[in-house]
């Protein structure tokens, strides 16, 4: 392997290059609904907390357990690690890509809360993005484990019991 051959993006660079870009944007990107006004935000306070809360309580469950069960493989590119094993307790019995589905979970949270069209017109994105980048993924678990098929007739993708 040359020194410079992550520019061929052969284990994935280019996503993982491509996720920061959404993640950054998600971000730096300003609240907009022009529907919005603080009338309608105040009057629906009751719900947007809790809804914040819950899908940031998954976002961490998620991330936290998801990162604890696979630390051994762990790697930001999504080309699996020579030395990794089929993780399929923990979180990863609830939904294959639990790193990716925290992503979504927080960003759908502050979708909710903000009531933002630019925050969801972004996380829509994110989700094609990181539906597209579970695929590749999954392509090459399914060269490495053959019972991968099987795990994933299970297994949801990104969201717990639906996707």
């Amino acid at each position: 392997m040359s020194r410079f051959s992550f520019l061929r993006g052969e284990r994935g660079e280019h996503l993982v290059a491509l996720q920061f870009v959404i993640f950054f944007g998600f971000i730096v990107t300003p609240a907009w609904n022009p529907l919005v006004t603080p009338g309608l935000l105040e009057m629906l306070a009751p719900l947007r907390w809790p809804a914040l809360l819950l899908c940031w309580g998954a976002a961490l469950a998620l991330g936290i357990f998801g990162a604890l069960h696979i630390r051994d493989y762990l790697t930001p590119l999504p080309y699996p690690v020579d030395h990794n094993q089929l993780v399929k307790h923990g979180a990863y019995a609830r939904v294959r890509h639990p790193l990716y589905s925290s992503q979504l979970f927080a960003a759908a949270g502050w979708v909710l809360f903000t009531l933002s069209l630019s925050h969801l017109l972004i996380l829509i994105l994110g989700f094609v993005f990181f539906d597209y980048k579970a695929s590749k993924e999954e392509a090459w678990l399914s060269e490495r484990h053959p019972e991968y098929a099987a795990y994933a007739s299970q297994v949801r993708k990104l969201i717990p019991w639906i996707y």
